[in-house]
């Protein structure tokens, strides 16, 4: 299955609520949910939303954290299982392996607009973990991980100012923003209680459970 590439405000126009899938734009008063807060297609703001039954409410909402995330299906189920054999709370470790994926820390760090840019930057070898460049946009950090732009990569102008930006950002508890080092550096893992959640993964590990 091909990554989804259509048009990402009717994606959030779908599930009725902000993805956050177009970086700043999100935040004005451009946004499609803004703008035009109805279900895509033909018969526009009339067209009513089906009550969803058990199932279709898991459905979307699996639905709804690939799209956020920008995952192909056989990436999210993998995480999917990957969570259900770890010890504890299965919908608390999915949340965790989402949210300590690599490009997402790079998202949160304020270095990627969107997920999709924040993956871009990883993908083009911009990105460092303890000094080392890493390229793989799924790759995890760990507790104690350092995460830094690539001194090479700073040159480009999409970078400028960017660490008076990051000092500016309320950042996840999980992780701290050194100034003096120009690093990021993971302090703990992603607590789902302590965290505002976007989708719901008990319901989606309930979904992968039928």
């Amino acid at each position: 299955m091909a990554r989804i590439t259509s048009a990402k405000c009717k994606l959030c126009r779908r599930e009725g609520e902000k993805l956050f899938l177009r970086g700043e734009r999100c935040f004005g008063a451009k946004c499609a949910i803004v703008k035009r807060n109805f279900i895509p297609g033909v018969h526009g703001p009339t067209a009513r939303r089906q009550k969803l039954t058990g199932y279709g409410i898991q459905l979307r909402e699996k639905q709804k954290a690939k799209k956020i995330y920008g995952l192909l299906e056989r990436q999210f189920a993998n995480s999917v299982a990957k969570a259900t054999k770890m010890k504890g709370d299965s919908g608390a470790n999915l949340f965790t392996l989402l949210e300590t994926r690599l490009d997402n820390v790079i998202y949160r760090l304020g270095i990627g607009r969107s997920r999709a840019e924040a993956r871009q930057r990883v993908s083009h070898g911009h990105i460092e973990v303890n000094g080392k460049k890493v390229d793989i946009p799924s790759s995890s950090v760990k507790v104690g991980d350092l995460v830094s732009i690539k001194e090479g990569a700073l040159k480009s102008k999409f970078y400028e100012n960017i660490f008076e930006k990051i000092s500016k950002l309320e950042l996840p508890e999980w992780m701290i923003f050194d100034p003096k080092t120009n690093k990021a550096k993971i302090i703990s893992l992603p607590d789902i209680s302590k965290s505002k959640q976007e989708f719901d993964p008990k319901i989606i590990i309930e979904f992968y459970s039928r």
